[in-house]
């Protein structure tokens, strides 16, 4: 087995992230390309490279192609934008202008099963669209095609867990009755990894799918059985495509944009002849079942990641009911301040200026936890620079990136686990400050909570980025001030 040099695009997705280990273990040398390279990189992924590419900008690409075998494609935009359609077919295009001028010998790109009909969905036309434009670069394309994937992260299996863990009472649309066979996510990696040992002069397409051809209704009411949970179905009958947008973005974590492309999708029926990819890499097919029971349990390690410090107590504290994906509400400012300014500000929080902005807000939050019996911890400790392990009130140090990011473990009594974070994001034409509150919701009382907190977080995080920008600029002034006078 001759090792290849691999590129990996869209590295930083739930694929991608699993596929690389696969990769590696046979002995290839692989890059990860994305553009959230700084995350990627603080994932200490052993015997990997990592590389910023972003699609939108092509002058990033030509250069990742350097000396490079192989591509894998496992880049899509429908968590990002409304426009994913037209968003797809450029960063498709460009890849495609620039592997023209490459030696890459093979591209695989993993795609979306499309339905007999015709298509009403903008996700599946986009990936349709997708294998086209890549095909027409003159390098033999792999296309794996797949429906709905059972793993961590996947928006159709995370939908389905937030419903089941989050309502007594389930009332999914009419689309849950739509057919398709869903794969686990071990049985594409396989795929995925293996492939590239079967290399072809001629552009192919295969379907990857497992054992079974069920509705998303029968999965709704397997994974109820799975997980012991006494939950009534009773589907809907006339719902508008709004309602199940904005529906699915009250109860569940998984972005709108990406609900909204999962709900269309699922409007079709999906057969798949997974025979052929199946001769040419046989390996045993994982059924429905014990896919979500493999996954329920992978999914305790969501918390052991760089985005909470691999804190001991965020992991002592996770539930096997925490969505992967946490809700989120916070603001983002652009500011002159410098990025030690800055640093220098998000580091006195909880003392003098306490939380920056509505601070009776945050003594009120406090004397409530007091009131139902949580560990009463008041004040920060006096030194300028904080330390990981470091108590200010309530909240935990867990991750320091210095002059780029502080988080702080959530310790009050509320159903769930929650982190606060204060970024600064370097531009060249200018600097960003984000202040961001991060929550995985325990079930209905955990999205309850949520949301009657969320008046508050839409002014308290735009009021503390603001007031720490306005100080951080007032430093900067004070020190040119001081060298001109000195």
């Amino acid at each position: 087995m001759t090792p290849q040099r691999i590129l990996i695009l869209g590295a930083s997705g739930y694929i991608g992230q699993n596929l690389i280990p696969y990769l590696t273990a046979q002995g290839h040398h692989v890059t990860a390309a994305a553009r959230r390279i700084e995350w990627l990189k603080e994932q200490q992924i052993p015997n990997v490279n990592c590389q910023y590419v972003d699609l939108f900008k092509p002058e990033t690409i030509t250069p990742a192609l350097d000396n490079i075998d192989v591509v894998y494609y496992l880049v899509h935009s429908m968590g990002e934008k409304a426009d994913f359609l037209s968003s797809e077919k450029m960063a498709a295009q460009n890849l495609q202008q620039a592997l023209k001028q490459s030696n890459v010998k093979q591209i695989i790109f993993l795609g979306a099963i499309q339905p007999k009909e015709s298509i009403s969905s903008q996700h599946l036309l986009a990936r349709q669209i997708t294998g086209d434009t890549l095909r027409a670069c003159g390098i033999p394309v792999t296309e794996l095609r797949a429906g709905i994937i059972i793993g961590a992260g996947s928006a159709a299996f995370e939908v389905m867990r937030d419903m089941v863990y989050s309502l007594p009472i389930l009332t999914p649309p009419r689309w849950v009755r739509s057919k398709s066979s869903p794969v686990a996510l071990e049985n594409l990696l396989v795929y995925l990894s293996e492939i590239i040992h079967h290399p072809s002069s001629e552009n192919r397409i295969f379907d990857v799918a497992g054992p079974e051809y069920i509705s998303y209704q029968t999965m709704f009411e397997r994974f109820i059985k799975i997980t012991a949970k006494k939950r009534w179905i009773i589907p809907i009958p006339l719902p508008t495509q709004l309602i199940s947008v904005y529906w699915l973005n009250m109860i569940t974590t998984v972005p709108t944009t990406t609900a909204k492309a999962l709900i269309e999708g699922l409007k079709h029926n999906l057969p798949a002849d997974a025979e052929p990819l199946q001769q040419l890499i046989p390996q045993k097919l994982i059924n429905y079942d014990e896919a979500v029971i493999s996954t329920m349990h992978k999914e305790q390690s969501a918390v052991n990641s760089a985005d909470w410090g691999y804190d001991p107590e965020a992991r002592a504290r996770w539930r096997p009911g925490y969505p992967f994906y946490p809700k989120h509400a916070g603001y983002t400012i652009k500011t002159s301040a410098s990025a030690e300014s800055l640093w220098h500000v998000i580091q006195q929080i909880g003392g003098k200026e306490g939380y920056f902005y509505a601070n009776y807000l945050w003594n009120i939050r406090g004397w409530m936890d007091d009131l139902i019996g949580g560990e009463k911890r008041y004040g920060r400790p006096d030194k300028a620079q904080l330390a990981i392990g470091d108590h200010i009130d309530s909240w935990r140090v867990i991750s320091i990136k210095p002059l780029r990011q502080l988080a702080m473990l959530f310790g009050m009594k509320a159903p769930g686990l929650g982190r606060l974070t204060l970024s600064i994001n370097d531009n060249k034409q200018f600097r960003e400050l984000d202040v961001r509150a991060w929550w995985h919701p325990a079930g209905f009382g955990g999205l309850l909570y949520w949301f009657v907190m969320m008046p508050a977080h839409l002014f308290i995080f735009k009021g503390m980025a603001k007031r720490i920008a306005y100080l951080a600029e007032q430093l900067d002034k004070q020190s040119d001030a001081d060298k001109k006078h000195s």
